[in-house]
């Protein structure tokens, strides 16, 4: 993998969805930090709502994707995952959760990846990077952001403009 590309609370929208699909690159990944379908509170009157789009696009994904529930999402309708999960990137051990709820991690995590506040935030305390990517769907302070994590360093991206906002090197 040569990045991997990081979201939250994409809530449904095809739009958000299409626009991080097309950041990627084929040797590329994606981790999505919860509130990917939000089937659970979704607006259907929205024509850019379209959760079942994105399932769709999902079967054929050919990038290494992670993914966990958010408060939003409904289990059922994509079922088999959870709502944390643990794995290695770039030699990195990753804990990824939505941050509706505290979850416990190994003292050997090196980066943990939450979502939900729709605020991005990239900080390093002690030995642990902890990153919120924000939202490019909805986020809380007008900043469309997304993280990118490669074999050296963690980055928050202004959408809009492509800008590294702030980098953490491993």
């Amino acid at each position: 993998m040569k990045n991997l590309f990081i979201t939250a609370d994409i809530h449904g929208s095809y739009g958000s969805w299409l626009t991080m699909k097309q950041l990627l690159t084929p040797n590329d990944g994606l981790a999505i930090a919860g509130d990917l379908f939000d089937t659970r509170y979704g607006n259907y009157a929205n024509i850019d709502f379209q959760p079942e789009s994105i399932k769709r696009d999902l079967q054929t994904f050919k990038h290494h994707f992670y993914y966990v529930y958010g408060n939003c999402d409904s289990p059922s309708f994509f079922p088999g995952s959870s709502t944390a999960m643990a794995f290695t990137a770039f030699n990195k051990k990753i804990l990824l959760c939505h941050g509706h709820r505290p979850y416990p991690c190994s003292k050997e995590t090196d980066i943990i990846i939450q979502g939900h506040t729709h605020l991005c935030s990239l900080e390093k305390k002690e030995s642990i990077i902890f990153m919120n990517p924000g939202s490019i769907t909805c986020p809380r302070n007008g900043l469309y952001t997304y993280g990118v994590i490669d074999n050296t360093s963690a980055h928050l991206i202004d959408l809009k403009t492509g800008d590294k906002l702030i980098t953490i090197d491993f």
